[in-house]
């Protein structure tokens, strides 16, 4: 089986060269892409600044995903980051207006799984425009994961935004993803992680499935995205690299790397 995957940073709709937000236009971009599972990081839902829009839900209606099951959104902050009025999500509080990571699927999904994880406690620069930086506290992430029915059996693909502190981004990357390796596998993580080329790979020991700069988008110059393969449990085929590429979504200051696998019977 051919799967394709896409890990997608939606910069909350914003056109990053204009400031403003375009939720439509950025979902019909990541539409073009293709993919069979989208994992996307700084997700709004609901807020103002973005035009109060669901845009997991705008993504999903983009890919033609009518299944309310096959989306979901995982908040990590109430509000928008960077402003007085943000804070911590908890589970099992009411849905409002908030901020965070989000799966679209077109296989059916057997099962969803959330893992939410602490910040540094550092004050950390967050880029707000062209030129300009403001000094925030870093805010709480998470891991979304959807353990997806496909003819080859249960995949499960995880997304996640870590922090921008290197320190506790490797932190984070090693809680996620022992926690992941015991989900139904093969396993594949994707996400922005913050951290540079080799470094996941290296402090995972899971396998980067692609090698491409990401960011900035316009004149990528560093990888921080990445799709990253789980061990494969003994005796069970691992999923092969076909093809990656790392493309340009939307007004997005990162670009999206996307990777063809196969898995099973499509070896």
């Amino acid at each position: 089986m051919r799967f394709r995957l896409a890990s997608v940073n939606a910069a909350s709709g914003r056109d990053w060269g204009t400031g403003r937000h375009d939720v439509a236009a950025w979902a019909a971009a990541a539409a073009t892409l293709d993919a069979d599972v989208v994992g996307v990081q700084e997700v709004d839902h609901l807020l103002p600044r973005s035009g109060a829009v669901d845009q997991t839900a705008a993504l999903a209606a983009a890919l033609g995903v009518v299944d309310p099951t096959r989306a979901r959104f995982l908040p990590t902050v109430h509000g928008s980051p960077g402003t007085p009025d943000w804070r911590p999500t908890r589970p099992g509080e009411p849905e409002g207006p908030s901020y965070g990571v989000a799966l679209v699927s077109r296989h059916p999904v057997e099962a969803w799984h959330e893992r939410r994880v602490r910040g540094s406690r550092l004050r950390l620069p967050l880029v707000v425009g062209p030129g300009g930086v403001m000094w925030v506290p870093d805010e709480p992430r998470g891991a979304l994961a959807a353990t997806l029915r496909t003819p080859e059996g249960p995949v499960t693909v995880v997304s996640t935004h870590l922090s921008f502190s290197p320190p506790r981004a490797v932190a984070q990357l090693r809680e996620i993803t022992t926690w992941a390796a015991s989900l139904p596998g093969p396993v594949v993580l994707l996400g922005d992680l913050n951290l540079p080329g080799p470094v996941p790979a290296a402090v995972s020991g899971w396998e980067s499935a692609a090698q491409h700069a990401t960011f900035p988008a316009g004149r990528p110059r560093v990888q921080l995205d990445h799709v990253l393969l789980a061990p494969s449990a003994p005796g069970a085929p691992a999923p092969r690299v076909v093809a990656s590429a790392a493309e340009v979504v939307g007004g997005s200051d990162h670009r999206s790397l996307v990777v063809d696998l196969t898995i099973g019977a499509g070896h």
